[in-house]
């Protein structure tokens, strides 16, 4: 009788687990609201998947609470950002609020500049890479974000549709009469974004002291913009060597980015956390494991098996384009939970406030290693990987 019992009891448990699994294994389209459209969207079922709750994550740095960058195309901004939040906090225990659109203002300006001088033959988008971010603070400082938010009076909510619009039909119509006058051009420009989200500050008061951006990066921030570095894994390049980051929101083609192998680039990002280091990190979330309600993002079972995450199946997704570079997120925590690593990510986009965690995501182990293609951390973070490149 004992004999049965213990039979059969494994017997239940078999099935549990194989009706789980087949729960988890399947595929349905949903309707979701895209931006400012709905869509068909493939998706799967979450109900029997094991995540970890907020409280889970003892390991995070400090950071503010989430920021919503509503109808733009500028999470690059709001992700590198909220990452130097964090490093100015962990480095000189200042918590200040930066300014996301003072960056979003100039790398506009710049993008136009090179638009001009390639004779349009230059990407002109709403997207951007944390380094860009980074370049922009370099060349203009950066301010406080209660100095300039980028709103207008009475404005509450961000939307650069209609300015992003105006800016590029302006652009397209000077490639197509060749006016290609820099000075003109970038006034324009200035005047299209002044219009929509008003003129960045030359100098302003912040705690009873006067600073331009530049001295406020430099003397109350402390912040060394050189001190950022980048990091990718492709085989397109060779490890241990620095070259481009092929995407379109690349658009200036950077080849700072330093390429290493997939099991070093989830283990620098996995050590960089535990050690007190955020990073700011993008890729693909245009996924089916990608459940905004359930405010997780995993590899679905039917997309493919975990043991079959490796370097070729990653870089077949990025050869035929199923993994693209889309969004740009803030890691800012750690856990180890049902076997698995997860990581909590402070989101700005739209999906993350429709789960239980306005703002946040938990990603697991294998969507960082399949989807996640590049991020960006402090040099004290990674100095032992450092040293295996030449150029150190």
């Amino acid at each position: 009788m004992q004999r049965f019992l213990i039979f059969a009891l494994t017997i239940s448990f078999s099935l549990i687990f194989v009706l789980s699994s087949k729960a988890q294994d399947k595929a349905f389209y949903q309707k979701k609201k895209v931006w400012t459209t709905e869509r068909m969207v493939l998706t799967g079922n979450f109900d029997k998947v094991k995540k970890p709750r907020m409280e889970d994550f003892k390991t995070q740095v400090f950071h503010f609470e989430p920021t919503h960058q509503d109808t733009t195309g500028t999470c690059w901004s709001f992700s590198t950002i909220s990452f130097l939040e964090s490093d100015l906090y962990r480095q000189h225990q200042i918590k200040v609020r930066l300014s996301e659109m003072f960056v979003v203002y100039w790398e506009y300006v710049e993008k136009a500049r090179r638009f001009v001088r390639e004779k349009g033959d230059s990407f002109f988008g709403q997207g951007s890479e944390s380094n860009s971010a980074i370049a922009r603070i370099k060349q203009y400082g950066i301010v406080p974000r209660q100095v300039y938010d980028g709103l207008l009076p009475g404005q509450e909510r961000y939307n650069h549709t209609r300015m992003f619009r105006e800016m590029k039909d302006y652009l397209n119509f000077i490639k197509e009469k060749g006016y290609w006058d820099e000075d003109i051009v970038l006034a324009t420009i200035k005047q299209i974004l002044n219009k929509y989200m008003g003129e960045p500050p030359l100098s302003f008061e912040y705690k009873g002291q006067t600073f331009t951006p530049v001295t406020f990066r430099d003397q109350y921030c402390k912040l060394n913009p050189d001190d950022y570095v980048e990091f990718m894994s492709t085989i397109k390049a060779p490890f241990y060597t620095k070259a481009e980051f092929e995407a379109p929101d690349n658009w200036w083609h950077s080849k700072d980015y330093r390429n290493i192998p997939l099991d070093v680039f989830y283990k620098t990002i996995k050590q960089a956390i535990k050690n007190g280091y955020s990073v700011a990190i993008g890729g693909d979330v245009s996924e089916p494991g990608r459940y905004n309600e359930g405010d997780i993002a995993i590899i679905v079972p039917w997309d493919l098996p975990q043991k079959s995450i490796n370097q070729y199946s990653r870089e077949l997704r990025i050869y035929n384009r199923t993994t693209t570079d889309d969004h740009s997120v803030h890691l800012v925590g750690y856990t180890h939970k049902y076997g698995h690593d997860w990581f909590l990510i402070k989101d700005s986009a739209s999906g993350s406030q429709k789960g239980e965690y306005k703002g946040y995501f938990f990603f697991r182990d294998d969507f960082i290693k399949l989807k996640m293609l590049s991020f960006m951390v402090h040099k004290d973070a990674v100095k032992d990987l450092l040293e295996k490149f030449d150029d150190q």
